[in-house]
């Protein structure tokens, strides 16, 4: 469950914080993406770097096409 989630402007990197406590290990599970462990291996954190490339700017264009599929329907 995500307890929350963060986006750094500067950097654009979206947090996606999973849960709490400190990160003990990185898995790099593409170029951009990154897995924060916690010490029992658990999953307490995604980073997502290039996040306006890779996150928000697929979002907007598939929100945009369902915009544009209901506006062509009516």
């Amino acid at each position: 469950m995500v307890k929350r989630v963060y986006y750094d402007y500067e950097s654009d990197i979206l947090y996606i914080f999973l849960k709490e406590g400190s990160v003990e290990d990185t898995i790099e599970a593409n170029e951009d993406v990154f897995i924060e462990l916690g010490e029992n291996g658990e999953v307490i954190g995604i980073e997502i770097w290039e996040a306006s490339k890779n996150i928000l700017e697929p979002i907007s264009k598939t929100i945009a096409q369902k915009i544009k599929e209901s506006i062509a329907v009516k």
